[in-house]
């Protein structure tokens, strides 16, 4: 707390908001320190008194040395510089000066600091959310452009025709936009340290862990398909059985993807509405192409049997829980 008030004053509203009053450096003491001590001492000092507008720009600067992240809370003009110079600004909205209004990068309408919590949090979840969809958007597209590759590089029929491709993307862009964004916040959101500011979006560590998503993805469903192949398979039961296991190993990535740092199975029992009409989507067109002629001649499909069917649940649930081990060790370093 940096206040222009006596340090008897600024003693005893620093206790009713519960920090440690032991320690109050004046702004008489503050013009007898140095920049080095200040930025050295600062961090250990709760209450600031009789404080001038440069000394709480000192302040600010020193903190910002010693590597913290700066949020500064002001409604007045002489809080305009050390607002400006704090990494986030967050100025009184009702109350507050139109320079402080001005100078800061958020303004509060309601002038309650309990809505700094709150913004905080969102703005957590929705960059997380954002990390999540990123990452399954990278993992997605590995095993899928290896597969339209692949009979290319091997001399077999072409698998996807534009009718695959569009069911895929009528999937990936509804999780992307939709399901990714419902999710609700992780259990550790409010507990994690400020994420660095240079930190980009999304960080080597994520990349690295949706290729891990994607190479899997992919050697899973490229062997179903080689395997499918070499058996002599029709060429139209071969990309069902491919196709079919492709779609459960999306929907493993789509599970995988949810949460950074919960279990399957506590991600499982977190309600996402947007993820179960995905599901009952999918379940729906591939259920149509099974039993109804006209969808699999539409999507050049050949009969599955009960343990073609197996095959492709079975290879979603290996990719589901390989994943799920080596989460621990990839997990990004989700800060937010």
């Amino acid at each position: 707390m940096m206040t222009g008030d006596y340090p008897t004053t600024a003693a005893a509203i620093g206790r009713e908001a519960g920090l440690d009053t032991a320690t109050i450096l004046s702004g008489t003491d503050l013009r007898r320190v140095t920049d080095e001590d200040l930025a050295r001492d600062a961090a250990s000092v709760t209450v600031f008194a009789r404080i001038t507008p440069d000394q709480k720009l000192r302040i600010v600067e020193a903190l910002k040395r010693r590597g913290e992240l700066v949020a500064m809370t002001g409604d007045g003009v002489n809080d305009a510089p050390s607002l400006k110079a704090a990494h986030i600004g967050i100025a009184m909205g009702g109350r507050g000066t139109d320079v402080a209004r001005e100078a800061s990068s958020i303004v509060l309408l309601d002038d309650d600091f309990g809505s700094i919590v709150k913004a905080i949090r969102l703005g957590r979840r929705i960059y997380d959310n954002l990390r999540k969809a990123m990452a399954f958007i990278l993992a997605v597209h590995v095993p899928i452009a290896g597969l339209a590759l692949l009979p290319l590089l091997l001399g077999l029929p072409i698998l996807f025709t534009p009718i695959h491709i569009a069911f895929l993307e009528m999937v990936i862009d509804p999780v992307c936009t939709l399901v990714f964004e419902a999710e609700i916040e992780e259990r550790n959101l409010m507990r994690r340290p400020p994420r660095p500011p240079a930190e980009p979006l999304l960080p080597g560590r994520l990349v690295v862990w949706g290729l891990i998503q994607g190479l899997l993805a992919f050697a899973l469903v490229g062997s179903i398909f080689v395997l499918a192949s070499l058996r002599a398979m029709p060429a139209d039961e071969v990309r069902a059985l491919t196709f079919f296991s492709l779609v459960t190993t999306i929907l493993a990535l789509i599970f995988v993807n949810r949460s950074f740092s919960t279990s399957l199975i506590s991600a499982l029992r977190r309600p996402n509405l947007a993820l179960t009409f995905v599901l009952a989507w999918v379940g729906t067109i591939l259920s149509l192409t099974l039993f109804w002629p006209f969808a699999s001649r539409l999507f050049r499909f050949g009969p599955l049997h009960a343990d073609d069917l197996a095959l492709t649940i079975g290879a979603g649930v290996f990719a589901l829980a390989a994943l799920e081990v080596l989460k621990p060790l990839s997990r990004p370093r989700a800060v937010g």
